[in-house]
């Protein structure tokens, strides 16, 4: 017989092993349950910044092509479309980056437009952009505020004056005002 030959094992349990697993686990979710925040209000943002950077882009290519860009909101979705000298007409934009696009049917957008500003009416007034970005680099003054449904506790704003470039403001950053 061998000496210290016992049943004495140098390990853990199923149990203890288990009650670790359900901690992490449980510590897992609670990471991504704080951080992860609202899933609409996360989709909001990046339909914000998408529309951002392309009113961004249009603006930068009305000035280095030295023609006008416009912005149609639609009801579910916006388009660029572009002014036709020849014809004095607006048409869509031939560009891929400025195809068509859809809203998600829970995001809800709030113009504020001034109405007297020049917006270089086609011939036949079908297309009327509401924003319009001139090869001068200025633009129709306008406000866009997006919300979640009637969630207006989180709203994304896109604005301009028409001179300075275009602003976006999201919740908490009305502190910043210069």
């Amino acid at each position: 017989m061998r000496a210290g030959s016992g049943s004495n094992s140098n390990g853990f349990t199923l149990i203890e092993i288990l009650v670790v697993l359900v901690l992490i686990g449980l510590l897992a979710a609670l990471a991504v349950f704080t951080m992860g925040g609202n899933s609409q209000q996360r989709e909001l943002q990046n339909e914000v910044r998408e529309l951002y950077l392309l009113m961004q882009t249009a603006s930068d290519q009305a000035v280095l092509n030295n023609l006008e860009l416009g912005l149609l909101l639609e009801e579910n979705g916006y388009r660029f479309v572009a002014f036709q000298d020849e014809t004095g007409d607006w048409k869509g934009s031939g560009e891929r980056i400025f195809r068509a696009r859809k809203f998600p049917e829970w995001l809800v957008t709030t113009r504020f437009i001034e109405s007297d500003a020049p917006r270089l009416a086609s011939t036949e007034d079908k297309l009327r952009p509401d924003v319009v970005f001139f090869s001068s680099g200025e633009t129709t003054p306008f406000e866009l505020e997006f919300t979640v449904g009637s969630e207006t506790d989180y709203t994304q704003i896109l604005a301009s004056d028409g001179v300075s470039p275009i602003e976006w403001r999201q919740p908490g950053d009305e502190g910043d005002d210069q």
